[in-house]
């Protein structure tokens, strides 16, 4: 498939600068692929779609505040830091993004803090945007990144055009946020309210957890027209063994498996086996999945409302059906549906 076939016209007031007020009243589209049909309902009415020992597959990544503001030494000159990684523990040193990129050349400090209490240094040029930078901090790597993450704030995704509010802390978080790392948000996870995942306990519903740390990769612009040039940037996942058992077992006996986003199931995807079950995995990949695609695990799956052009409305389309997406798509917009992160959430359903 070309780039050019998941364009659509979004206007900017239909994207979501806020989450609703409870995570769980968020509005879900319920796509059915075996028809067709499409029904709109309330998030927390994802529970009648699922029974008992049906699985819920969930990205437990923890966003950190990634986006942090400092001052040039000598010009002042404001400059947006935005952490990608830890590099080195030892050292300090961390792969980052600098705003405006120009400006910032080897061995630069910067500084942070209203008392200029972190001070960075920069020690290498990656790419055109990006640098190493050597924070220059003597305490425990604990007490660094304390201080650290104190100075930074949410790394709201860039159509979210404005700055992180308090409120942003929590709700840019999934409740089940575990295993640190991620610099954006598993969007799909933002709608699991506590309220909502002890009903489906009592349910018999079952949770897995997965890790993936999502990386800024999925903002990235695609700039090839034949999707098969394009490379993803590698994130690092995780699948233990607990999880294999949970996913298998429902696959054996034919319940839903339910992948919690596109993260999950690049995850998933990634680490299948040639008889269809989940593997144990530890690494990094850079699976990029569009339309045509045979899934192996899931056989549900929920998704936000992606952006035009995007990887993750690509890997949603190969899940269920191009055309059959892309109308679902035009429905949302003619029905009032809020897209991006903090936006509302499709549900699609094989059977």
């Amino acid at each position: 498939m070309k780039l050019s076939q998941f364009k659509f016209k979004l206007p900017e007031e239909r994207i979501a600068m806020y989450p609703t007020r409870y995570r769980d009243e968020s509005r879900l589209m319920v796509v059915h692929k075996s028809t067709g049909d499409i029904e709109h309902v309330m998030f927390k009415d994802i529970l009648n779609y699922f029974d008992d020992k049906d699985v819920f597959i969930f990205n437990d990544t923890k966003v950190f505040p990634a986006r942090l503001y400092g001052n040039k030494e000598k010009t002042g000159a404001r400059i947006e830091v935005f952490l990608l990684r830890e590099l080195n523990e030892e050292f300090r040193l961390w792969d980052v993004l600098v705003d405006p990129a120009r400006k910032i050349r080897i061995g630069n400090k910067l500084y942070f803090g209203e008392d200029d209490s972190m001070v960075a240094e920069v020690i290498d040029n990656t790419t055109s945007r990006g640098r190493t930078l050597r924070f220059l901090y003597d305490g425990p790597h604990d007490e660094f990144k304390k201080v650290l993450y104190s100075l930074g704030e949410a790394p709201l995704p860039p159509y979210i055009k404005r700055p992180a509010e308090p409120e942003d802390e929590e709700r840019f978080q999934t409740i089940f946020a575990k295993n640190e790392g991620a610099v954006t948000a598993p969007a799909a996870g933002l709608h699991f309210s506590r309220e909502l995942m002890k009903r489906m306990e009592i349910k018999g519903i079952d949770f897995a957890f997965i890790t993936m740390h999502i990386g800024l990769g999925n903002f990235r612009d695609i700039d090839v027209e034949d999707l098969t040039k394009h490379k993803m940037d590698s994130e690092q996942m995780f699948i233990n063994a607990d999880a294999c058992r949970i996913v298998n077992a429902a696959k054996d006996q034919e319940k839903k498996i339910c992948a919690v986003g596109t993260s999950v199931m690049r995850s998933i995807e990634t680490a299948v086996g040639t008889d269809g079950h989940l593997k144990e995995f530890e690494g990094w990949t850079n699976k990029f999945i569009f339309p045509p695609y045979e899934f192996s695990v899931a056989n549900s799956m929920i998704s936000n409302f992606h952006m035009p052009y995007s990887s993750m409305l690509m890997l949603v389309c190969a899940y269920g059906g191009y055309d059959l997406i892309m109308q679902a798509y035009d429905t949302a917009l003619k029905e009032g549906y809020r897209f991006g992160s903090y936006g509302d959430a499709m549900l699609i359903l094989d059977k």
